[in-house]
């Protein structure tokens, strides 16, 4: 009598999700419950955006991926139920954009992300 594996996290689907032209890739490797906290200049530490479930990460994701901007996965590690993830964006005006990401998995989809991201100032 065997036990069935738990879902693998799709590196792949997250490549190419970060890596295209829309955000329905990436948004599909995000459970329905998923929370995702956001820091970064405007988003510090001690108050960080924090959005709930698929819909409002949604939001977020539409938003980005609707700039005129390039995103390339630049490493991922997955141990486990874990994930880390680097992503490197370049702006159509050259100015660039540094986020990294480590993240809680569960049936194979992410469910808890910090995200903390830097822009060329």
């Amino acid at each position: 009598m065997g036990s069935a594996a738990s879902p693998r996290f799709d590196t792949e689907a997250l490549r190419r999700g970060i890596e295209g032209h829309t955000a329905t890739t990436l948004l599909s490797l995000y459970a329905d419950d998923a929370e995702l906290r956001v820091v970064d200049r405007n988003t510090q530490p001690s108050s960080p955006r924090v959005l709930h479930g698929r819909d409002e990460i949604s939001e977020l994701l539409e938003d980005v991926y609707s700039r005129d901007m390039t995103h390339k996965m630049e490493r991922c590690v997955v141990d486990g139920d874990t994930i880390a993830f680097t992503e490197s964006c370049e702006y159509s005006d050259g100015v660039r954009v540094l986020a990294e990401s480590m993240a809680s998995l569960r049936d194979g989809k992410i469910v808890e992300q910090t995200m903390i991201q830097a822009w060329d100032e």
